[in-house]
Parts: structure tokens; sequence; C-alpha cells
């Protein structure tokens, strides 16, 4: 009873506010001060074009998607992350990861007078704070955090780019080998159980990125009711209920079932 009254009172309280608002304006005139809010959006359309995503995509909320971007199925695109497709095209194969705060972008001019789009592959790990920029990633490829891939250059299947190496423009690494530094040289070749690491990394984070997808998907009761359970489980042991045959509801703590043999 007391709640009702107090979201009814809460809500007459807020119209007023806004009939208040309303009403100063229009005394001010032409000299009122109009707020404005620009919204973020995750896809946002460019030049009236706009990201096209395959099933099972993941797109974190403070990521942002930008213009011609095709997203293969699986591939997600984490926190933080940009993907600008705006003045050329970005396509992105299958379980590709682009992980947090990486931004891959594209080319209209370049020193060689090429517009360059980016075009990176399937199963590509592109680690966090990496940059590509108008080139080419192949199929299973690690760009390791903090790596950057300049204009032109072209990363052959089954590599690596170690961390913070700088791929410098134009530069082909070759299939199958690990460069590093900067600017970026050949180290070694890629052994035959990292190539393996390579393609089971993109498949990890193709399953993480649907925990997360989900996580991000609940309502607002359901973020409640998991914050009462895990304030339940601070204070309560789960395997003490079930030691006493006793379900509970976790967001009331009401007992719901209690085993006969109690």
């Amino acid at each position: 009873m007391a709640s009702s009254l107090v979201r009814v009172l809460g809500s007459t309280l807020r119209g007023l506010g806004k009939a208040f608002e309303g009403l100063g304006t229009v005394v001010e005139g032409s000299g009122a001060y109009k707020e404005t809010l620009n919204k973020a959006q995750t896809l946002q359309a460019f030049a009236g074009k706009r990201p096209l995503l395959g099933s099972n995509v993941f797109v974190a909320p403070n990521s942002s998607v930008v213009g011609d971007v095709k997203l293969g199925s699986g591939s997600s695109v984490w926190y933080g992350a940009v993907i600008r497709g705006d003045v050329n095209s970005v396509t992105i194969g299958e379980k590709t990861n682009v992980q947090d705060n990486a931004l891959i972008h594209v080319a209209r001019h370049n020193p060689t007078g090429q517009a360059l789009p980016t075009r990176i592959g399937s199963s590509v790990t592109i680690g966090p704070g990496a940059t590509i920029h108008a080139a080419v990633i192949e199929d299973c490829v690690v760009v390791g955090m903090g790596a950057t891939v300049m204009d032109g250059a072209k990363v052959e299947s089954r590599s690596v780019v170690a961390a913070g190496a700088l791929v410098t423009p134009g530069t082909v690494i070759p299939s199958g080998q690990v460069w590093a530094g900067s600017p970026a040289k050949f180290l070694r070749n890629l052994m035959e159980d990292e190539a393996q690491f390579v393609s089971a990394a993109a498949d990890s984070y193709t399953q993480l990125a649907a925990l997360h997808a989900e996580e991000n998907a609940k309502s607002f009761e359901e973020v409640e009711a998991d914050k009462a359970q895990r304030a339940d489980r601070l204070e309560r042991d789960p395997d003490y209920d079930a030691q006493q045959g006793v379900a509970r509801d976790w967001t009331t703590r009401e007992i719901l079932k209690v085993a006969d043999s109690t």
C-alpha cells in the first residue's frame, strides 16, 4: 500500500516538473535554453549505408560499428572497440573477434593514390588496443594487443603479429610466420601447436561472446534477481539449503519446497 502511494506521488511530482519546465520555456520565448541529447549508437548508419550483421554476432553496448561494415556469423566486437566504414568498406568473416578498444578503419586516399578497404577473414583474433587501417588480414591470424597494421599491408593466413608490432604500409607477412618489432620484421616460423591455438582461440571467443550477449540482453528484473542471488550467497552457502532439502526463491528468499525427508 505504502509503495503504491509513493509511486503515485512520485509520478505526480515528475508530471508537475515537466509542466513547469514547459511553462518556463514559453515565458522565456526565443531566449530559452534547450538541452540536446546525442544518443550513442552501437550500430550507426553513415552516408546511407548501415552495418550488416550475420547470425549470432555480439556487439558490445559501448562499442561503435559505423557505416559500410559487414560482420560474419559468430563474430564479436568487444567493449570500447570501433569499426568505422565511413570512406570505404570493412568486411569481417566468421568467428572473428575484435577485442576491447581495438580500432578498424579504412582509407579513401593514401600516398599511392589508392582507395583501400579493410578485409579481415574468419577465425581472426584482433587483440585489445590493436589498430587495423586499410589492410588485409587473412583467415586464422592473431594480431596481438597494441599492434598496428597499416595501409596496404597484408597478413597471410595462419600467421601472428606480435603485441606492439608496427606492420608498415605495403608489407606482406607470409603464411605461417611470426613477425614482431617496430617496424615489424620476421621473427620465426609458427609452430604447429601455435597454429592450432590460433583457431582454438577464435572458437573460444565465439563461445565467450555468446555468454556476454546473454548477460547484456537481460532485463532489469533479471539483473535485480542476479543481484539478490549474489547477496543471498554472501550470507548463506547454497549447499546448506540443499543439505536441508530446501528449495528457495533467490529474490524473495521464500521457501518454495521442503523435501519430504526433512
